[in-house]
């Protein structure tokens, strides 16, 4: 049975685990992958405690939590709360930021002087990291709409952060992916059913059906890196060669680099399509900051 649960603490608790890995290339990676690594593994965000998420889950966390109170996709409440995160710690265990990607950090500069969401993103072609991407899960998680307007939810989402039609796309695809794996289907089955709904959707919009067919839908080798692209080809080879929620989480992370990124990606999908007693007990218990997911988790039912 797909579990809402189980999608947004399978996102926190894969990003949480991939916090120490990043920056390391695959090679470099331990053996065995925990919460807390081994002794002599020079671990990245030295100071952070193990089972704590990093800005891709305070920034999802931002979404939901600006979608369940506003009733609908807010783009200037949800910009408020991503500002609100860098400067005070909004939605960061222990309110603390200890990691903000370069675009992002940019756009929320932009923000700050005044500029609309709409148009605070990057919008050229090196502005595709995964930065819309890695906080999107939670609109799937929550919306009732149609197909076309969870696209369009997904799609502005990215706007104030990541504007290029590619990470839209990519967030689009994403989400409709979930939305299908929340209804029952597989997972191979879920994404062959999402790439043909958006296509059907992007019929009448030619520069964002090019995206997805010329772009995001060429087969890629799964890879760690900050690219949007590579980031759901990692994803999605990480979920389609694994049959279980810790094996598809520690498969993402194995890929290197941007590890809490991809982890948290996959984390999300494998925890809907596993549900929520799937995922470790020894995850779960380590995972820091339930005081701020407990009333989300309950507002998803």
């Amino acid at each position: 049975m797909s579990d809402r649960r189980g999608g947004l603490l399978g996102l926190l608790v894969g990003d949480a685990l991939g916090v120490p890995y990043e920056f390391h290339a695959p090679e470099d990676l331990p053996q065995r992958l925990t919460m807390e690594p081994p002794v002599g593994f020079r671990r990245a965000h030295v100071g952070t405690p193990p089972g704590t998420w990093s800005d891709d889950g305070a920034q999802a966390l931002c979404l939901l939590a600006s979608l369940v109170e506003r009733g609908s996709l807010d783009l200037e409440d949800f910009a408020r709360r991503l500002q609100n995160w860098r400067d005070v710690g909004y939605m960061a265990v222990d309110g603390r930021v200890f990691d903000i990607g370069n675009q992002t950090a940019l756009a929320l500069e932009r923000l700050g002087m005044g500029v609309a969401p709409e148009a605070a993103g990057g919008a050229g072609e090196w502005d595709n990291g995964n930065g819309s991407l890695m906080r999107v899960l939670p609109l799937a998680l929550w919306h009732a709409g149609s197909d076309a307007e969870l696209v369009r939810d997904a799609e502005l989402q990215s706007l104030p952060t990541h504007a290029h039609p590619r990470s839209q796309v990519c967030c689009a695809l994403y989400c409709l992916w979930a939305r299908a794996l929340l209804g029952g289907a597989s997972l191979e089955a879920g994404w062959s059913d999402a790439v043909a709904r958006l296509d059907a959707l992007y019929t009448a919009r030619p520069a964002f059906r090019q995206e997805l067919q010329q772009h995001v839908l060429p087969a890629r080798s799964p890879a760690g890196s900050g690219y949007v692209v590579d980031t759901l080809w990692g994803v999605r080879e990480s979920l389609l060669g694994t049959d279980s929620f810790e094996a598809a989480v520690l498969a993402a992370i194995k890929l290197g680099n941007d590890t809490d990124t991809t982890a948290c990606i996959a984390g999300g999908l494998a925890g809907i399509v596993y549900g929520e007693a799937a995922i470790p007990a020894e995850w779960l218990s380590a995972l820091r900051g339930r005081a701020l997911v407990d009333p989300l988790l309950d507002a998803l039912g």
